[in-house]
């Protein structure tokens, strides 16, 4: 077991405690960045590279027909593999809950998966949100879920974690105090949604930032924070889920031997059921330095003490730590940097080996040329901490073209969307909304083909309807703005004309009367004169 620090070439400010990790074929995501996503990486998930001692992250995108995912801090995360490596079934993560950083919790499932990978190991990944009916667990974070199988069937089993108090219970001075979840269990079915409420009378107390381990028809809880108590009892019980045809069948066992701890994180060794318990608090103002080993089979769960690195002072000092497993026996801490090196860097970033540099050599000698992979399941979830479930980390290449870089938020309002187009230009970043329904985040352009290089303009600026916009996009035609009107070739923009206003003459009444008109001869007006006379 050994220890070694790592540096963060880029965003160190977005690791930050309650983030979560997902493995997909290799390659490790983080998820949970601290604050809102920015425009450079609008999903807020993360590839995380790992390389010769060196951190770095890579934004990753969403496929079309994917929801939005807002940063969660503290949620619960299970890992769906498939049952057998052959299967051609996909490799999903389920995410439940968890903090936003408006501090507003969430009572969404949301689902996870492997969309598409490029040639260029440019991964994209898909979201939706499964949609619960029946007895849906109410919004909470620092709560566990696990898969369970039985009787060829599987399903979910959520437990624990803390919500805000009820609203007729919440005035303006406990507005933010939080309350354990009520000590329910709950059965998802992922095929239908439906969610199913037991109550078991060994659960008596709520608890959140405990461990959870699953193995077939069994969940472990262990430890675990009371705020009723303000306690972490040394607590250790079995959940069975019979999922027989008809009504699930759950009993619960207390067992003996149970650990107190919180926000601890496991990382899973190789493809059996052992796992390594590392770090977590005791009380507390008390981390957890002790290290334990669990093991699953059939007769149930083992734990037996294991060697501990030798922590650096930096780690013995700090007053709280957080991290996840980054797979095959390693496991990601992180501390708060105090003092000059705070003004740098915010936390210290370390790599915990928890297997042999021989054993690692013999399980991945192969890819340790230029890459380290690792396997592993991570843990449980917790404000200081939290980890996800059954991940292989796999470093990536050298190319670093897309490496996420904060500070290129910056340069957004001068280059790219942002510029100013035409002397017309309308968008100004700081007052601008979606106009078209094809603009997410961004102003739609089109491209102008004056000239050798040409330039980019804005549709609204030109004036362009969406179905003009669609067009254009979809066939082969040069277009030209309206600063460049004399250009013939292509298509041009008509510039707005000026509709003078319609004159309506008042129409003659038909019904008028004229005065009749009689035509005589001279003759007879003498006549007619001279008789009046």
């Amino acid at each position: 077991m050994s220890l070694h620090l790592v540096s963060v070439v880029n965003s160190t400010s977005l690791i930050h405690p309650g983030f979560s990790l997902m493995n997909f074929d290799g390659d490790v995501f983080l998820f949970g960045q601290k604050g809102w996503p920015k425009r450079a990486c609008p999903t807020g998930v993360f590839n995380v590279r790992y390389k010769q001692g060196e951190l770095k992250l890579r934004p990753v995108s969403f496929c079309n027909d994917s929801c939005y995912l807002p940063p969660l801090r503290c949620p619960a995360v299970t890992q769906l593999a498939p049952e057998k490596p052959e299967s051609c079934e996909t490799e999903q993560y389920f995410i439940h809950g968890g903090k936003t950083p408006n501090n507003e919790l969430s009572d969404r499932l949301y689902i996870m998966s492997l969309e598409s990978r490029g040639c260029n190991k440019k991964v994209t990944l898909q979201c939706v949100e499964k949609e619960l009916v029946g007895d849906i667990p109410e919004a909470r974070y620092g709560h566990t879920i696990n898969m369970v199988y039985s009787h060829g069937k599987r399903a979910c089993v959520l437990f624990g974690g803390r919500s805000y108090m009820p609203l007729g219970q919440r005035t303006t001075e406990n507005w933010n105090s939080m309350t354990d979840c009520s000590p329910h269990v709950y059965l998802i079915d992922l095929d239908f949604g439906c969610c199913t409420s037991y109550t078991l009378q060994e659960l008596t107390d709520g608890q959140s930032f405990h461990v959870s381990l699953s193995r077939k028809d069994s969940v472990y809880f262990l430890g675990g924070h009371s705020l009723a108590s303000n306690s972490r009892p040394p607590r250790l019980f079995r959940l069975r889920v019979e999922l027989l045809l008809g009504s699930p069948a759950l009993s619960c066992e207390i067992l003996p031997f149970g650990l107190s701890l919180t926000s601890a994180i496991v990382t899973r060794l190789g493809p059996d059921y052992e796992f390594v318990i590392v770090g977590g608090y005791t009380s507390e103002s008390h981390k957890r330095f002790e290290c334990n080993t669990v093991v699953l089979d059939d007769s149930g769960i083992h734990i037996m003490t294991r060697e501990t690195p030798e922590w650096t002072g930096e780690i013995r000092q700090s007053k709280t730590w957080f991290g996840g497993s980054m797979g095959e026996g390693s496991v990601l801490m992180g501390v708060p940097a105090e003092g000059r090196q705070a003004l740098s860097e915010s936390n210290y970033f370390y790599i915990v080996k928890l297997r042999q540099e021989e054993e690692l050599g013999q399980t991945c000698s192969q890819e340790s040329t230029d890459q380290e992979q690792e396997d592993s399941v991570p843990l449980e979830d917790s404000e200081e901490f939290y980890f996800n479930r059954e991940p292989d980390e796999l470093q990536d290449d050298d190319v670093d073209d897309d490496t996420y870089n904060e500070e290129d938020e910056e340069d957004e309002s001068q280059t790219g969307y942002w510029v100013k187009c035409c002397l017309r230009c309308q968008v100004d970043i700081n007052t601008w909304v979606p106009n078209y329904s094809t603009e997410l985040n961004k102003p739609a352009m089109i491209f102008c083909s004056k000239g050798e290089e040409g330039h980019w303009v804005h549709a609204l600026c030109m004036d362009l309807s969406e179905d003009l916009l669609v067009c254009l996009s979809q066939e082969n035609t040069k277009y030209f703005c309206m600063d460049h009107m004399e250009v013939v070739q292509g298509l041009q923009t008509p510039p707005p004309v000026k509709l003078l206003p319609v004159k309506h003459p008042p129409m003659k009444n038909q019904h008028r009367k004229v005065p009749v008109k009689l035509k005589m001869s001279p003759a007879k007006k003498s006549f007619i004169r001279r008789l009046f006379e």
